[in-house]
């Protein structure tokens, strides 16, 4: 897949899946909801403070009554209410709106609501830029600081479905170190070589360690004489800590004019997570890469 827009396509396809926004009075947020929706992606379920809510959708010429509208007076209250939709079989993944994130993911966690499954949960991003040939994911810079090598195993799982659900019948990652060869003195080299030695599904290629270069540039590869079927070939970057896969997104946007798609893992539905600095594209996308990941939970339960 080359391009954000292949997976806008994509996921027109199959019917909608329900989406519940927690604290969906956000304009940018709204902006993609309507959009998502006009385009048969979602039904979605509006969760906050309604009249807001409706002013908001107003303003964006879009009709309140077209809409499932659920009242919430605080961001405690919202998040309770759209997770009971979930314990009563009425909606099929979450997309976070004003709401903070560790007031969110307190509830999801909640074994009342039945969504927590007891492994870890993670952050997903899926970036398209000009300077690569294909859509590259990368985990974990948004939730896991420190990940040990158990944690890193989690991690992988989890991205590993979201490419899954887009299709791959091939996914070749890549686990960032700072150089290729194991040393007792960057430890993530260490955990890079034995994840790279696991046994994963068929289809999947674990390599590392093995440096950002080498994962993006076939000649970078060649001349460094690194052999891989994942080298320039990159589907999945796997970081070894928080900060780099924060500095590391956030360069592919900001300096590389990056455009990207986020989701939680590891929770019994998909969570659309994103940046309030992110734009409603993004968020458009966002949604579009979580109903793919709710229909094919679905497709996998039937």
């Amino acid at each position: 897949m080359k391009h954000l827009t292949d997976l806008l396509d994509l996921a027109k396809q199959g019917a909608p899946q329900r989406l519940v926004v927690i604290a969906a009075e956000d304009d940018d947020v709204l902006k993609a909801v309507i959009e998502a929706t006009a385009q048969g992606i979602i039904q979605p379920i509006l969760v906050g403070r309604s009249d807001e809510i409706s002013e908001l959708l107003t303003g964006l010429e879009a009709d309140p009554s077209d809409y499932t509208i659920i009242s919430a007076d605080s961001l405690e209250q919202a998040a309770i209410a759209g997770l009971e939709l979930f314990k009563n079989g009425q909606a099929d993944f979450i997309m976070k709106g004003l709401i903070d994130t560790s007031v969110l993911l307190k509830n999801v966690l909640n074994k009342e609501y039945g969504l927590r499954q007891g492994g870890l949960l993670s952050h997903v991003m899926v970036y398209e830029y000009e300077r690569y040939h294909k859509l590259l994911g990368m985990s974990d810079g948004g939730m896991n600081i420190a990940p040990d090598r158990s944690q890193k195993k989690q991690i992988i799982d989890n991205a590993i479905r979201v490419f899954e659900s887009l299709g791959y019948e091939e996914i070749k990652i890549g686990v960032l170190t700072a150089k290729e060869k194991p040393t007792d003195k960057m430890p993530a080299t260490i955990d890079a070589e034995a994840l790279s030695q696991m046994t994963w599904p068929e289809g999947v290629t674990v390599a590392g360690p093995i440096a950002l270069d080498l994962c993006l540039d076939k000649e970078a590869a060649k001349i460094k004489r690194f052999d891989s079927p994942v080298a320039g070939e990159a589907d999945l970057l796997i970081v070894p800590t928080i900060e780099v896969g924060n500095a590391l997104g956030k360069s592919i946007t900001y300096i590389g004019g990056g455009e990207s798609a986020g989701i939680i893992m590891g929770a019994k539905v998909p969570i659309v997570l994103v940046s309030r600095a992110d734009t409603a594209e993004t968020k458009l996308y966002s949604i579009a890469l979580g109903k793919m990941i709710s229909q094919y939970n679905e497709e996998e339960s039937q």
